[in-house]
């Protein structure tokens, strides 16, 4: 009996063993391949939560692209049709329509495909009145389309799709009569007229507003995005850049005051940066970023109809985005500086900026509060989750998408525990409802104590309810002064209030005091060691 005990054990044991091994094995396999960090008062990059977990990343294979080589399939474009991506450049999400569009930039087509991204549709060209590429067919073909946009009309209530068709020199606004075929409705070409210096017109992007004007970024234009109306026509540029204010540029400019035509034509000109992404939210507001390394002037802006810039804040860097200076890299023992690739908004709000440099997503709320920073960037092309040549952001609900042009693959995250209560507070935050986010604020800061918002967001509640004290608890934490002179404010304000009486009689006391004390000293009666003694006379 006592043996068959002693085998048992070891059993018990060896399969505890196994157990325990596996579930490392699986943990270090789900581990994400990057540390998250978020920045303090100070501008120092602290560990933080991980808010997003990689879910899975989709190669061409796996959206079912070999279906474009089957000629019984009826997405069939003939058997020879890569199954696979091959740097493509733009995603969008259209999420009244419920799919995802990709332009497969050297692929020369354009893939619909529905929410799980499996290939619903693909184009390789528009039919119509063009004249540009055409081929044998009558098709006039897409060259290198990089950037892809949709929406339904309002005028018409049919689905419309805007197309940067780089190569082509032009846009394409076309009506999506099936699975395989666009019809042209606008082509969009190079403007003539003085306006418009610029030699080439090559259209990298492309959004359209509900008025359906076509707003286009174009390679070596920047004055600001090339503006088209409905009917075609140019419109000018909406929303320039500004020139980076720099001592070279202060230096020169002030040179400039005194130098001779001979020497101003032989100096550099400042010129803005041009635009590298945008998109539109629902409310019409154009979001932009600017790719250059080193750029901190507009290199996200907010632009309304007019196209003024409403985060500008001449005062200086009040707003600002991806990581704050030029850092270096042990994992890829490199330096290196943010270039904002992309942007995208979703539909609640939270604004998601992609840096190619570091493959990194960084991730705002309305008031361009930072809520996380997660992704990274691997050369070798061999780690899940990591991008090597990260082209474009989309976002769906709180999911996010990532498509890499060298790894041909759109990687997606999902929440984890901590992002879902994060963005749960945060919406409550955004709304003014404080006191509704503070249970939730509370689980942030038990899995994240360092979290900076949730202190903020907690001394909102607690100056909502009129709790000032632990307002001044929960400011001081996060190091917010500005809200924690408020609620000192309010606080003061308070003890004032409470204790109004009691100061009221206290100032009476002193100031019968003082009178009394004159009194007595006009007498020549002092008060010395707590007895009355008079002066003496003639003294």
């Amino acid at each position: 009996m006592l043996r068959i005990n002693k085998s048992l054990k070891k059993i018990l044991c060896a399969g505890m063993a196994a157990v325990m091994a596996m579930s490392l094995t699986v943990s270090a396999l789900a581990a994400e391949p990057y540390n998250s960090y978020i920045y303090d008062t100070w501008e120092d990059a602290i560990p933080s939560q991980n808010a997003y977990r990689i879910d899975r990343a989709v190669t061409g294979a796996e959206m079912g692209l070999a279906r474009l080589s089957d000629p019984a399939d009826p997405l069939f474009v003939s058997e020879d049709a890569p199954a696979k991506l091959n740097n493509c450049k733009d995603i969008f999400l259209d999420e009244e329509e419920q799919q995802f569009w990709i332009a497969d930039t050297d692929n020369n087509r354009i893939l619909r495909l529905d929410l799980e991204l499996n290939v619903t549709g693909v184009y390789t060209g528009v039919w119509g009145a063009s004249e540009i590429n055409v081929g044998e067919d009558g098709e006039s073909k897409f060259a290198a389309p990089s950037g892809i946009y949709s929406k339904r009309s309002l005028f018409t209530n049919e689905l419309y799709v805007y197309i940067a068709d780089y190569d082509n020199s032009r846009v394409v606004k076309a009506s999506v009569d099936s699975e395989r075929k666009l019809t042209l409705v606008q082509e969009y070409t190079k403007p003539d007229t003085e306006l418009y210096q610029v030699e080439t017109f090559n259209p990298s992007k492309v959004i359209a507003d509900l008025a359906e004007n076509v707003y286009a970024v174009c390679t070596s234009v920047n004055t600001g995005s090339v503006q088209f109306n409905k009917e075609g026509e140019f419109q000018g540029f909406y929303g320039a850049n500004r020139v980076e204010v720099t001592a070279a540029v202060i230096a020169q400019k002030l040179w400039r005051k005194i130098a001779s035509n001979e020497q101003i034509s032989g100096m550099t000109r400042n010129v803005p940066v041009e635009y590298a992404n945008f998109d539109i939210d629902e409310d019409g507001f154009i979001y932009t970023v600017t790719e250059a390394a080193n750029t901190t002037t507009d290199a996200v802006k907010k632009l309304n109809p007019a196209g003024y810039n409403i985060w500008n804040n001449e005062a200086g860097a009040e707003y600002k985005f991806g990581d704050y200076a030029s850092e270096y890299d042990a994992t890829t023992n490199s330096s290196y500086s943010t270039r904002l690739t992309d942007i995208c908004v979703s539909n609640n709000g939270i604004i998601n900026v992609l840096d190619f440099a570091t493959g990194r997503v960084f991730q705002y709320d309305r008031e361009c509060n930072l809520l996380c920073i997660f992704g990274t960037k691997n050369s070798t092309n061999d780690q899940r989750g990591s991008f090597s040549n990260p082209n474009a952001v989309e976002a769906y609900g709180n999911n996010i998408y990532v498509i890499d042009g060298s790894k041909n693959d759109v990687t997606v995250y999902t929440e984890t525990t901590f992002g879902k209560l994060m963005h749960e507070a945060v919406e409550l935050y955004d709304q003014g409802r404080y006191s509704d986010a503070k249970p939730i604020w509370e689980e942030v800061v038990k899995r994240d104590g360092g979290y900076p918002l949730a202190y903020i967001g907690l001394g909102k509640a607690a100056l909502n309810e009129g709790e000032y004290t632990k307002a001044l608890d929960h400011f001081k934490t996060a190091y917010d002064q500005d809200d924690y002179d408020k609620a000192f404010k309010y606080a003061r304000e308070e003890f004032v209030k409470d204790n109004f009486t009691v100061i009221i009689v206290i100032c009476i006391v002193v100031i019968v005091l003082l009178i009394v004390l004159a009194q007595l000293h006009k007498r020549g009666i002092y008060i010395i060691k707590g007895r009355f003694k008079k002066e003496k006379e003639g003294k």
